[in-house]
């Protein structure tokens, strides 16, 4: 698809809508640019251009797009409420409901307040999504603003770069790929790559356009061919071939390992044909004519993507023994191949969504509703980022209907693609008849059969390998119930033993004024104040010293609380947030030193671990969310911290007396050392050190990796 770039007035908007709908209300158009123009009047972009040429460059992309008029009404207003004095209510009061709806969904996130740019970032997405589900045009709209922002992302400082490029490539491509939106996808990865990596694409622009002119002599040489053998087969159909984006060689040469000038499949050809029986006669033409590439056919019309994409792919050795791979298919998989999701918005001017097909966003729907109660932005960006990934393989019902799973789906993936229960139940599986362990990765093509018992549980162990985010937040739904419900007895059972302890009776666990008691700590209910006594937050001394009598405490019945925090080894320079005379330690999975972002995890009957915020053991598919606090270091905090180390050398004399001797000089104090001869004539040190900071550490690691035969130093985290 050949997208506009140089729409720049009103007028040319108008025409380009006419082309495609006549029926458009051109006067919305006016109106839209006219206000838009109005509101953005004194401000410029940071190109220097007036603000204007954006909001009309995409409602230009949106009318390529052959999108509705309310659709391209709002790429005009789309920035109105965020960067001008312009308010919904106005914009719904100017516009309709419609309208305002989608500028409303549009609207970024930029006058709330965050801790993190991360937080923005995932909340911002977490918002857009919900909106996705709501009405579709929203993403439509939000890839226009997008693509043009990248077009023109040369403007901005390296690290906005960067950022902005990076986000496009992890989120904005994979899910234009996911709705089908071909050319989109394309665009967004080669200009990502384009500011990501610089040097590389410029480099590999320069190539391909020193064999632009060899390869469009190939090219027509082929596609001679391949028409006078369609011809004299008498198959209708018409030739394109082109040279594959940047960013899908630059994968090629990074999958296989190899330089440019050995990517040998860099073009492609396209023969569109009229029905589906004559792709595959096509397709046998080609086959005929040059010898097909051993596992390089796939068939994506008789297992379509779950974007809908149909066509034939192989990849044969052509003439001169340069690989081409070949799509074939017909006009309206062409359409749709390309066009994706947009296709359904042509010449629509009705009420938003009433007419899309459902199966386009099937998922997307499941998909919000199972992350609907997620309780952290940043764990639902993660869960968009692995949901979004095309990478996929196709299997079969015993009953012989085709699922598509994300790779290295599992069958307990596969059981709960079927139904919630069957997953919660599955205790087994045949592949292609055969008994296979829970873990297995599934294969294109398998048969899988799901072995169920009643009154089975998932296991957390599950969450180490399945991989879909329905599998995912199922088993997590599943095991944060039953830690609750843990908890909750838990909390009962300590609370009433300590009301015993003090001769208090056990019914004030369920009185009213112990609910008093536990306001301060925003508990609302009994059942809360239970759950956080169970899952250790709250002390149950606190609340019995608070719901005894004053008149009735002696010496003897008052609760003992501690008055100060008794600090070990492993904990020195730790605060916690908003909690007091709670016992903690560092983990000792990760080792987490001063100056490096931490947090706590609340555990059953130790306290809490400090854990770094990227330890592997918090993996957020495997935790219970609800039991991490927010904790920092003390700002005077002094003490040494244990830090494992490994350092990897060549295997000669002296090496570890010199590794010592940096450490004596530098103040840095060795718990504990050994070393082994590994393969290859290499030594490994173990070490364990006390360091004061996450500084001290750098520098430590810094000055080690200067010694003469040192390969490589490894903070160990697990």
């Amino acid at each position: 698809m050949v997208v506009l770039r140089d729409i720049n007035t009103v007028d040319a908007l108008i025409d380009k809508v006419f082309s495609y709908n006549p029926e458009a209300n051109a006067d919305l158009l006016r109106r839209a640019y006219a206000y838009s123009n109005e509101v953005h009047f004194k401000q410029r972009r940071k190109g220097g251009n007036p603000y204007i040429e954006h909001p009309l460059a995409v409602a230009g992309i949106l009318c390529e797009m052959k999108l509705d008029t309310n659709s391209i009404a709002t790429g005009l207003l789309h920035d109105t409420v965020e960067d001008t004095e312009t308010s919904v209510e106005d914009v719904r009061a100017l516009f309709g409901e419609d309208i305002a709806f989608l500028v409303e969904s549009l609207t970024k996130l930029s006058k709330m307040e965050f801790k993190t740019n991360e937080d923005a970032q995932a909340e911002n997405f977490r918002r857009m999504f919900l909106a996705m589900a709501e009405d579709m045009r929203v993403i439509l709209i939000k890839f226009a603003d997008r693509l043009h922002n990248m077009r023109t992302l040369q403007y901005l400082s390296d690290t906005r770069r960067e950022a902005i490029a990076r986000e496009t490539m992890d989120i904005y491509a994979p899910l234009a790929n996911r709705l089908g939106i071909g050319w989109l996808k394309s665009e967004f990865e080669d200009l990502s790559f384009k500011f990501l990596i610089p040097e590389t694409y410029g480099e590999l622009e320069r190539k391909v356009a020193k064999k632009r002119e060899e390869h469009e002599g190939y090219l027509y040489e082929v596609i001679k061919i391949v028409e006078a053998h369609l011809r004299a087969a008498s198959i209708p159909g018409k030739v394109y071939g082109r040279v594959k984006h940047f960013y899908g060689i630059y994968q090629k040469m990074q999958k296989q390992k190899i330089p440019f000038e050995l990517v040998y499949d860099v073009i492609a050809m396209r023969i569109i044909t009229d029905t589906q029986a004559n792709c595959y006669a096509g397709l046998g033409l080609i086959h005929s004519l040059w010898t097909p590439v051993p596992g390089r056919f796939k068939d994506f019309i008789g297992a379509p993507k779950s974007n809908l994409y149909q066509s034939l792919h192989s990849t044969i050795i052509g003439p001169k023994g340069e690989r081409i791979e070949f799509q074939i298919r017909t006009e309206e998989m062409d359409r749709i191949a390309e066009e994706g999701i947009a296709a359904h918005w042509k010449y629509k001017e009705k009420a938003r969504g009433d007419q899309v097909d459902e199966k386009y966003f099937s998922w997307l729907r499941e998909f919000v509703k199972s992350q609907k109660d997620a309780p952290d932005a940043r764990e639902f960006l993660e869960a968009v980022k692995g949901n979004i990934v095309p990478v996929v393989v196709y299997v079969f019902t015993p009953e012989g209907d085709i699922v598509e799973l994300p790779l290295d789906a599992t069958p307990v993936d596969f059981a709960y693609s079927i139904h919630t229960e069957v997953g919660h139940q599955c205790t087994g599986a045949k592949v292609n008849r055969r008994i296979v362990p829970l873990r297995y990765k599934l294969q294109n093509g398998d048969t899988i059969e799901i072995i169920t018992s009643h009154g089975h549980s998932p296991s957390r162990d599950w969450l180490k390998y399945v991989k879909t985010q329905r599998a995912k937040s199922r088993i997590k739904q599943w095991l944060k119930i039953e830690e609750r419900k843990k908890g909750l007895a838990l909390g009962v059972e300590l609370l009433e033993k300590g009301l015993r302890k003090y001769s208090l009776s056990p019914s004030l666990a369920q009185s009213k004024d112990i609910l008093e008691i536990a306001k301060p700590y925003r508990i609302k209910t009994h059942e809360d104040l239970f759950v956080a006594i169970g899952y250790g937050r709250l002390s149950v001394h606190k609340i019995i010293n608070k719901l005894m009598p004053e008149s009735e405490k002696t010496e003897a019945d008052q609760v003992p609380v501690k008055k100060e925090r008794k600090e070990s080894e492993d904990s020195k320079g730790i605060t916690i947030k908003g909690v007091d005379n709670i016992m903690f330690h560092r983990a000792k999975c990760c080792y987490p030193l001063p100056g490096e972002k931490v947090t706590g995890f609340v555990t059953r009957g130790r306290g809490v671990s400090i854990h770094t915020v990227n330890c592997p053991t918090l993996d957020t598919h495997t935790i219970d969310l609800d039991r991490l606090v927010d904790v920092e270091w003390a700002a005077d905090d002094d003490a040494t911290h244990t830090v494992k180390i490994q350092v990897f050398t060549v295997d000669k004399r002296g090496l570890l007396a010199e590794v010592s001797a940096v450490l004596s000089t530098n103040n840095v104090n060795i718990n504990h050392i050994d070393a082994s001869a590994t393969h290859e004539k290499q030594a490994l040190f173990n070490l364990i050190l006390e360091i004061r900071n996450r500084q001290q550490l750098d520098e430590i690691l810094k000055k080690l990796s200067q010694i003469s035969g040192v390969i490589e130093i490894r903070r160990v985290q697990s």
